[in-house]
């Protein structure tokens, strides 16, 4: 591999996917000699090889993959996903073994695109693509401390009937996502947020159980964006019923008057909030990153997959860490369709927060 790591980025993120992925087992196929083709084939276009990854083995047949490949991306191999028999909400699992977190080996990464989260956090590769049906990009976001991004539901194409899921991207950092955006929007033309950008702090959504430290992490770094002259913080808040009972009924198939009642006071509410205020923050997780050995009663989407029954599209920016060393994640959530103008504010925050391990 070493002569290879000389030849080009390509070369050089397969180098780094050989020598650091049985350790951390963040992929399930590495296509060394497809990809150096590829890198071959993209020369002159606009992305000019830029190497990436893709969630599973299905991502490479994604609206999103096939876009970048015709920018000249070069898709370097398929992220892990929970393996049979494990929790959708929790793990992946890798050629090599179990996926671990690159700050807490101990802890989850968070899924299910928890290997694309692995590969951009551990600097394997600068973009992976993931999915979204109820937290799926931004909880492994958060937890390995990079910037993922759910789309408007619908925006792209999906494969998800219930239309839960949105494609959504892991990258480095807010600004890297830009890439991304512009492979896979026709219209994708940045307008610069005017700051303070007015925004509705919801520290649990009126009803999630969030753990006091990651509130804590999350309260400081929007302290610091206001103190930066980011946002400014409106005399109110978001509270919506809990969207678990809509959420798992619309992915059964199995809808109900309880249901429905949930959906409709939940978009009404964030309607209203919307056609007043751009942007809501809130932590992205209730909870800090778990053990391999799962959850347990926890639901670690608490506070994402409200915006998966609502369509909005959704951001995870880092936040922080834990005194235990565990990273937090911020979420914002604007508008629907409002997709460009979200990662503009989120570029924005990301710059204003620039975080240290403990």
């Amino acid at each position: 591999m070493a002569e290879v790591g000389a030849v080009s980025g390509v070369g050089r993120a397969l180098e780094l996917i050989g020598r650091e992925d049985p350790r951390l087992c963040a992929f399930i196929e590495v296509w060394f000699e497809r990809a150096l083709a590829d890198a071959e084939r993209a020369r002159g276009l606009p992305l000019a090889g830029m190497p990436f990854a893709v969630k599973g083995r299905t991502g490479i047949r994604s609206y999103a993959a096939r876009r970048l490949i015709e920018a000249g991306g070069v898709p370097v191999g398929a992220t892990s996903v929970p393996g049979p028999g494990t929790p959708w909400q929790t793990w992946g699992l890798g050629t090599h073994g179990r996926t671990v977190n690159p700050w807490r080996p101990d802890r989850t990464p968070g899924g299910s695109s928890a290997g694309s989260a692995v590969a951009v956090a551990a600097d394997l590769v600068g973009l992976a693509t993931g999915s979204d049906g109820a937290g799926s990009v931004r909880i492994p976001a958060a937890w390995c401390g990079v910037f993922g991004l759910k789309t408007t539901n619908g925006l792209l194409p999906s494969p998800d009937r219930t239309g839960l899921a949105s494609a959504g991207v892991l990258t480095r950092s807010a600004a890297g996502a830009r890439t991304y955006l512009a492979a896979v929007l026709d219209d994708c033309e940045p307008v610069p947020p005017v700051l303070p950008v007015p925004a509705v702090l919801s520290p649990d959504l009126g009803y999630a159980d969030v753990d006091p430290e990651v509130a804590a992490v999350v309260r400081r770094a929007v302290g610091r964006l206001v103190a930066a002259g980011v946002v400014r913080l409106m005399d109110r808040t978001c509270e919506l019923l809990d969207p678990r009972e809509a959420w798992q009924a619309v992915r059964v198939g199995s809808p109900s008057p309880r249901a429905e009642e949930i959906r409709r006071v939940n978009d009404t509410a964030l309607d209203a909030l919307f056609a007043r205020t751009p942007l809501l923050l809130t932590p992205t997780t209730p909870n800090r990153p778990h053990g391999h050995d799962g959850p347990g009663e926890l639901f670690s989407t608490a506070l994402t997959w409200a915006f998966n029954l609502s369509g909005h599209p959704a951001a995870s920016v880092p936040a922080g860490f834990t005194a235990d060393g565990c990273p937090v994640g911020l979420q914002l959530v604007a508008e629907r369709g409002a997709d460009v103008s979200l990662l503009a504010m989120a570029c924005a925050v990301e710059e204003a927060l620039t975080t240290v391990r403990p």
